[in-house]
């Protein structure tokens, strides 16, 4: 291996280094806020943020940070949903509310035909 060699792999390595922290990056993320089985709300996960919807009980005041999310408040007997914390992956289910919020993945895996 000459000079050249070296400097053409070492462009290589960095250019493919390059293009994999860019397409790495995360895609948009949502959450879709249920009341009833009928969406009432999107969240971008991507924006820090609260949200205030109204649910069979009264409000549920929800809070996304770090592309997570969390019901903060709400009314319901035992406050279950409020502690659950933030999730990233899992639904939160507020029964007493009716409220169920989903987090959508809307990065591509595959496509089927």
């Amino acid at each position: 291996m000459n000079k050249s060699d070296i400097i053409l792999m070492l462009i290589v390595i960095t250019i493919t280094l390059l293009l994999f922290i860019f397409l790495k990056q995360d895609k948009s993320n949502v959450a879709n806020v249920y009341y009833e089985n009928n969406i009432i709300k999107t969240i971008d996960l991507n924006k820090d943020e609260f949200y205030k919807v109204e649910g069979y009980n009264g409000e549920v005041l929800i809070e996304v940070k770090n592309k997570k999310i969390r019901v903060i408040k709400e009314t319901s007997p035992y406050n279950l949903c409020s502690k659950q914390g933030f999730v990233d992956s899992v639904p939160i289910i507020c029964l007493p509310n009716k409220i169920i919020i989903k987090i959508e993945k809307t990065d591509i895996d595959a496509v089927v035909r």
